[in-house]
């Protein structure tokens, strides 16, 4: 019952369980640190009108989803980010990264050629001025 779930995390299950944003915020509130269900359940009441029940439910969510792992200490039940439910969300999330990594790196090859351009232009510039005022006179004498 306690502790993580007995499938694994899947992107489908996580993303599922965070489009809540109860859950959302439940996990706002886990990010710091380790907290007591008490705790998290005065957190959102402070907030929103929501019952213990229901903060229960979607804490189970969110534990069945490896987003959250939960363990007893006395009569407290503790809950803590789950890393399994955030690693299935950064491989999913990884496989987009590369899409962008090649057109980024061409705009920036695109960019260092246009500074490279208009650093020519301008020494082209100054250097056709210094020509045209004659010998002596570049300096401004």
């Amino acid at each position: 019952m306690f502790g993580a779930p007995d499938e694994p995390a899947t992107a489908p299950r996580v993303f599922e369980a965070l489009g809540d944003p109860v859950r959302r915020r439940l996990l706002e509130l886990l990010a710091p640190g380790e907290q007591a269900a008490g705790a998290l359940v005065t957190a959102l009441q402070a907030e929103t009108r929501i019952s213990q029940p229901a903060v229960s439910q979607h804490l189970r969510v969110l534990r069945e989803a490896c987003l959250v792992r939960v363990h007893a200490e006395g009569t407290r039940r503790l809950y803590r980010v789950d890393d399994a439910g955030l690693d299935a969300v950064a491989s999913w999330l990884a496989r987009f990264s590369d899409a962008f990594a090649q057109p980024l790196d061409a705009l920036e090859t695109e960019l260092a050629r246009g500074r490279r351009d208009r650093r020519r232009v301008d020494a082209a510039r100054v250097s056709g001025r210094a020509r045209a005022a004659g010998p002596g006179r570049a300096s401004g004498a």
